[in-house]
């Protein structure tokens, strides 16, 4: 089957930053201000993997603005970028279940990729995943436990490809320190983590900042990922505390946390021996060199790993703005000969390497499981992750009481539930 015979439809579901990289009104004030998914959607176009292309939002008066912004940032940037989009609702709607007229002009086999609130990707999710559209949805996936074995359990029945997007693992610093930790470092010891944002990130998430989601779901959920890829089959997470610092979001009206800092103790399954993981994120950095720190320290029992993501030894200053460190690994914005030639970043790879398995499993030449090998990162090897952030979120909200992850045997793998620890 031809490249053209086996092209994929794409209902792009949320319109904000990571999508269009459209907020408030204007280009974001990030390191993503032509956004991600819908540039990387048209250039799967431009290349036969995809075919029509949609976008759904909640209020359809956005879009008049958002492409205005696509074309002066897209289109009239890039050279061979067809821009042509459904969007939902109309132009003159507001609509927060338009998803789901959105999802019914789509077919079984077709693609949804869902960026929006935290608290919406369930339903969104389980909707298109009905439909027998292969999903996949910004992390964390869903927030619960439960939410994330009803969408693996409904994944199962229509037969579809249900991933969540975390795109580090396609880092190269990162999957190689997650290779190296698995074959030279032996039994996991400890990990310390830490990722922000500038304070100007509660502005643009002021709509669902402290009132659906918080910054330990949003940012945390990243190198908990990172645990749970590199420890698979190696280490299980067994318990879960939670503290934060407070101040600045709240002097902004906003009721949140500042920081959110995960304790996590993990099981070593071959001898039941003891690592410790501390997961730190933060909405409330200043600004400086890079949008977002990030780094982690790993140690294992033969070695250990240090890795600053945010800082690979480029640096840019120009006149129109302000010295940074720059990642092209992750976005290579600057077109080549007129053309977009950011495919081999790794912001890219993470849809495309989902989008050619949809495609291959339309054509029959695989099957949903095979991608449970790490390859991605499918609703059924992220289990984990989900249940250490919704421990998190219930330590915290219960004063810091630690949470006990529940398995049905020793050696299992995949947590069950959640139950506060009882001293």
């Amino acid at each position: 089957m031809s490249d053209a015979d086996n092209k994929v439809n794409v209902l792009m579901v949320g319109t904000g930053e990571y999508t269009t990289g459209y907020v408030g009104g204007t280009k974001a004030d990030s390191d993503k201000g032509a956004g991600v998914v819908a540039l990387t959607m048209f250039d799967f176009r431009r290349r036969n993997k995809v075919d029509r292309v949609g976008m759904c939002g909640v209020n359809g008066k956005k879009f008049p603005g958002i492409r205005n912004h696509m074309q002066q940032n897209i289109g009239d940037v890039y050279d061979d970028m067809d821009l042509t989009c459904d969007t939902f609702p109309g132009d003159d709607e507001v609509d927060p279940e338009a998803y789901v007229n959105a999802a019914a002009t789509y077919k079984e086999g077709d693609v949804a990729i869902v960026f929006t609130p935290d608290d919406t990707h369930f339903s969104i999710a389980l909707e298109c995943i009905n439909r027998g559209m292969h999903v996949m949805v910004t992390k964390p996936i869903v927030q619960t436990l439960e939410h994330h074995q009803t969408l693996m359990k409904a994944a199962k029945e229509k037969g579809v490809l249900v991933a969540v997007e975390v795109h580090k693992r396609l880092d190269p610093f990162y999957a190689d320190a997650r290779d190296r930790a698995r074959s030279q470092l032996g039994n996991f010891q400890y990990l310390y983590a830490y990722m922000s944002q500038p304070k100007h990130q509660l502005d643009t998430f002021k709509a669902w900042a402290g009132k659906s989601s918080d910054i330990s779901y949003y940012l945390n959920s990243h190198h908990i990922d990172f645990s749970e890829w590199t420890l698979a089959d190696i280490a299980r997470p067994v318990r879960v505390t939670a503290t934060s610092s407070t101040g600045v979001a709240k002097e902004r009206d906003i009721d949140t946390e500042d920081s959110i800092t995960l304790t996590v103790q993990w099981e070593n399954l071959n001898d039941k021996s003891l690592g410790c993981a501390v997961y730190t994120s933060s909405w409330v950095a200043p600004k400086s060199d890079v949008h977002s720190q990030q780094r982690f320290f790993y140690m294992g029992a033969k070695g250990e790993i240090n890795v600053d993501q945010a800082h690979r030894g480029c640096t840019v200053a120009t006149d129109d703005a302000s010295f940074a460190s720059v990642n092209p690994l992750f976005m290579k914005y600057t077109p080549t000969n007129g053309k977009f030639s950011g495919q081999s970043s790794y912001g890219v790879k993470s849809f495309e390497n989902f989008v050619d398995a949809c495609r291959a499993i339309n054509a029959g030449a695989a099957t949903p499981t095979d991608y449970d090998d790490g390859s991605i990162a499918t609703v059924n090897t992220t289990v984990q992750g989900t249940a250490i952030l919704e421990a998190g979120r219930r330590s915290l909200d219960s004063d810091g009481q630690p949470m006990d992850l529940i398995y049905e045997s020793e050696d299992a793998h995949e947590p069950i539930s959640i139950q506060p620890h009882v001293f």
